[in-house]
């Protein structure tokens, strides 16, 4: 804009529609996401506050083990167990809601079995993955994905100074979380995933890295298979032209 002296309602116009003119090429019409989506968004946002509030609930108990007389944590544990009890309760409610909403769906029901077809994603991630990228219209690159969730590595240098790749802060922690996790958990239950790890760490590779390349080899197995739309098959045979 150059030097800005003036600010009022019609200046701010006249800017803003010169920059809509000058950059409208790469201008992209924005559709909303649909209801059913927007519904699930809402409920798996329920289903987090519920889980979080069981975790506060029970988390002191087990803090306090060897702390406190038995006696009394066991009455103090009797006392709020009916409360977890109904919260539990409440998290089967929210997630049958959840499978049955993506069920009477065709649509969403395809993409949903798709990704969960991938070994190491489970329901919540499948259904997380599907709102993020709005049925894979928003997002239909891994690449593209992999920055969003965090855990794809960028460069940072200039000129003869060479600065350590690393993953941005800019990132939905939500997803990062959820597929951390999940990597972690096929590094000890997968043996393929597990082998891989086991390899990488033995040539030297720092942890963290290896655990966002799983991060990445789920991405792009779940993207490849959208694009295909077909499950997710351990031993792929391509099909020759």
């Amino acid at each position: 804009m150059g030097v800005s002296r003036e600010k009022n309602d019609k200046v701010d116009s006249q800017r803003i529609g010169l920059y809509a003119y000058k950059n409208c090429e790469d201008v992209k019409l924005w559709t909303p996401k649909r209801e059913i989506i927007t519904q699930i968004d809402r409920l798996t946002a329920l289903w987090e506050r519920l889980v979080k509030t069981i975790k506060t609930l029970k988390t002191p108990f087990s803090d306090a083990e060897g702390l406190v007389d038995k006696t009394l944590l066991k009455t103090e544990i009797a006392l709020c167990q009916s409360s977890i009890n109904a919260l539990k309760k409440d998290l089967d409610t929210v997630d049958k809601k959840i499978r049955e909403l993506i069920d009477a769906d065709p649509q969403l029901k395809e993409l949903f079995d798709i990704v969960d077809s991938v070994k190491g994603i489970g329901q919540v991630i499948a259904t997380e993955i599907l709102i993020t990228t709005n049925e894979f219209k928003d997002i239909d690159n891994p690449k593209k994905y992999a920055c969003y969730g965090g855990f794809a590595p960028f460069e940072h240098s200039s000129g003869k100074y060479k600065g350590k790749s690393k993953v941005s802060n800019k990132a939905n922690k939500k997803v990062k979380a959820l597929m951390h996790n999940a990597a972690m958990s096929a590094i000890q239950y997968c043996q393929e995933i597990k082998d891989y790890y086991n390899r990488k760490i033995a040539e030297g590779k720092n942890k963290m890295l290896v655990i966002n390349n799983i991060c990445n080899k789920f991405v792009h197995r779940i993207f490849a298979c959208i694009s295909r739309r077909e499950k997710y098959k351990e031993i792929y045979t391509p099909t020759l032209v």
